[in-house]
């Protein structure tokens, strides 16, 4: 009785694996394929990056910071009054 049972269990158990043997396999990357996918993909962040931050500002010579000092005194001094 116990055979008669088991017999469609492993006819579908067959079944299962023929389906598994005519799926594609995934292909395998080649170490060059990484590497220039890589390289795309940082190249995307370092573009990304660098629009949309603004230039670095120069730094100011001692005659603008004097200027820029007596300025903000005068300014100060204005709101004072």
């Amino acid at each position: 009785m116990l055979g008669l049972s088991a017999g469609p269990a492993l006819a579908q158990q067959g079944r299962n694996d023929d389906r598994r043997q005519q799926q594609p396999q995934p292909r395998q990357m080649k170490q060059e394929e990484r590497d220039r996918m890589r390289d795309d993909i940082r190249d995307a962040y370092r573009d990304r990056d660098r629009q949309g931050r603004p230039d670095r500002p120069r730094q100011m010579s001692q005659e603008e910071r004097n200027k820029l000092r007596r300025d903000i005194e005068d300014a100060n001094r204005s709101m004072r009054k």
